[in-house]
C-alpha cells in the first residue's frame, strides 16, 4: 500500500466523490450492534457526529444510566431514518454537544479499571 493508500473518495447519493477519508464505511454490524443495543437498554438517545477528514458519520447512543456506544453511519439521514424504526429521538452533537450522564458513566468505568 502507497503512502495514501488508505485514503478512499466516498461516493455520495448523487454518484459524486466527496471527501476521502482514513475510516471505513459503516457496514450492516455497525447497524445490528446499534439495533441491538437501543432493545437491550432504556431510555436510548441518539448524537449524530458529522464526516471528518479522518473518520465517516458516526453515532453515539446513550443509554438512560449514561452507558454509551459509538458506530459509524452513511450520515445524517440515516440517523434519521434508524431514530424513526428505533423510536429514539436524535440529535447533532455539535448543537446539543452530550449528555452529563455520558461522562459521568466514563468516568466510573474509568475509576472501576484503576
Amino acid at each position: 500500500m502507497g503512502l495514501f493508500g488508505r485514503w478512499r473518495a466516498r461516493r455520495g447519493p448523487s454518484g459524486r466523490a466527496g471527501r476521502p477519508t482514513l475510516d471505513r464505511a459503516s457496514q450492516r454490524g455497525d447497524l445490528k450492534h446499534l439495533e441491538e443495543f437501543v432493545a437491550s437498554r432504556r431510555g436510548v438517545e441518539g448524537f449524530v457526529e458529522p464526516r471528518t477528514a479522518v473518520t465517516e458519520a458516526t453515532i453515539v447512543l446513550v443509554a438512560a444510566d449514561g452507558e454509551w456506544t459509538r458506530r459509524r453511519i452513511d450520515g445524517p439521514d440515516v440517523a434519521r431514518r434508524l431514530s424513526k424504526e428505533l423510536a429514539i429521538p436524535v440529535y447533532d452533537a455539535q448543537v446539543t454537544g452530550y449528555p452529563q450522564r455520558m461522562r459521568d458513566w466514563s468516568a466510573r468505568q474509568k475509576q472501576n479499571r484503576l
